[in-house]
């Protein structure tokens, strides 16, 4: 019985532990990111862990080579910043806030022209948190997130 209560006591130990960045997976949660760079969409993932630390990458929807990746940090009272650094040499400088564990939105500079992004949100939810360039709106293509035209 007293191996028991030390085995549960170690787990609980275990779990109050910040996960470090360096431990990806473990006490971490991903998210969907949606971004609109510089008028442009662009689609990936958000890896954030339980000490507040993250790391993110996405690519361009119009032109899937063109890949960003950046890391993060954040806390539920101050929200969070980040850096981003892209295949092409462009790079922004952002920030966001929390809507919950898993979801938020931000904005940023980035260095082709405006940031916006929302994460663990869908499509229509992002939207609202979202700058669109002016005459599109987000849709779904049959089967990837894309911009088109709006229609009257």
């Amino acid at each position: 019985m007293a191996h028991l209560g030390t085995g549960v006591l170690a787990a609980c130990v275990g779990l109050a532990i910040p996960a470090s960045a360096s431990a990806p997976g473990l006490l971490s949660a991903t998210a969907t990111v949606i971004a609109i760079l510089a008028d442009e969409l662009f689609l990936g993932e958000a890896e954030g862990h339980v000490d507040g630390a993250g790391t993110l990458a996405i690519h361009s929807q119009k032109t899937p080579a063109l890949t960003c990746v950046g890391e993060f940090t954040s806390s539920a009272e101050l929200g969070g910043e980040g850096q981003l650094h892209c295949s092409d040499s462009s790079s922004a400088t952002f920030h966001f806030q929390r809507l919950g564990m898993r979801k938020g939105h931000g904005a940023g500079s980035f260095s082709r022209g405006a940031m916006s992004f929302s994460y663990g949100l869908a499509a229509p939810e992002a939207a609202r948190y979202l700058t669109l360039p002016k005459g599109k709106k987000l849709a779904y293509d049959g089967k990837e997130l894309t911009l088109v035209e709006l229609s009257d």
